[in-house]
C-alpha cells in the first residue's frame, strides 16, 4: 500500500505458440495443484460460487427471461451436483477455480496458469473440468466420473450467469442456448440427464 493505493508487481511472460498438448496441460495441473497444497490460504469452497449461481437462477427478478423448464434444469443441476460433489471433503484442497484454456499461458518456461482471482477449495476434478476433456486422461489419480459431474456443474454455472438480467457477455443469446445444450450433453455423459 502506498498513499492509499494497492500496488502489485507483475512479471511479464511472452507467450509462445497457442497450442498446449493435453499431456502438458495435465503436467502443469499436477505441479500447480502440488504447489497449491503448500499454501495456507482461507478461500471459499466451490459450493459458495454454486450457491450464488443458484440464487440467480431461483430469483425470477434476477433472471426474468429464463424459461421455466430451463430454470428447473439449472436449479436441479446446480443443487444436486453441488451436494453430490461436496460429500467427500477429505480430498478438498486449494484450487485455481477457473483454469480454462484462456487462463493457461504458453511461455518459454512452459505453460503457466494466470488469473488466480477465483481460487476456491474443492476436489481437483473441479479444476480439471474446466480443461479440455483430453487433459483429465493424463492426470494421474483423477476420478473421471467426478470430472464429468464437475463439468456439468461448471456448464450450469456458466449458463446461470448468461441468464442474469445484467449479464453483458458478447453474443449472450448464442451463449445462453449453447450453455444449456452443454449442460444437457454433460448430464448425458454422466448419465444424469
Amino acid at each position: 500500500m502506498r498513499d492509499a493505493f494497492a500496488i502489485s508487481l507483475w512479471t511479464y511472460y511472452e507467450p509462445v505458440g497457442s497450442e498446449i498438448a493435453p499431456a502438458d496441460y495435465a503436467d502443469v495441473f499436477l505441479r500447480h495443484h502440488a504447489a497449491l497444497r503448500q499454501i495456507d490460504l482461507d478461500a471459499p469452497h466451490f459450493t459458495d460460487r454454486v450457491a450464488v449461481a443458484l440464487r440467480e437462477v431461483n430469483d425470477r427478478e434476477q433472471s426474468p427471461e429464463l424459461p421455466g423448464s430451463d430454470r428447473e434444469l439449472l436449479s436441479d443441476t446446480l443443487s444436486g451436483l453441488s451436494a453430490a460433489i461436496s460429500i467427500d471433503k477429505a480430498r478438498d484442497q486449494l484450487l485455481h477455480g477457473e483454469p480454462h484454456p484462456g487462463n493457461l499461458l504458453n511461455t518459454r518456461r512452459g505453460p503457466l496458469f494466470i488469473d488466480l482471482a477465483t481460487c476456491c477449495r474443492g476436489p481437483i476434478e473441479f479444476d480439471l473440468a474446466h480443461a479440455p476433456e483430453e487433459v483429465g486422461k493424463h492426470y494421474a489419480g483423477a476420478d473421471h466420473d467426478l470430472i464429468h459431474r464437475c463439468r456439468a456443474l461448471n456448464w450450469a454455472m456458466f449458463s446461470a450467469w448468461r441468464w442474469r438480467r445484467h449479464d453483458h457477455m458478447p453474443d449472450r443469446d448464442r451463449w445462453r442456448a449453447e450453455g444449456l445444450n452443454q449442460v444437457r450433453a454433460a448430464l448425458d455423459r454422466c448419465r444424469l440427464g
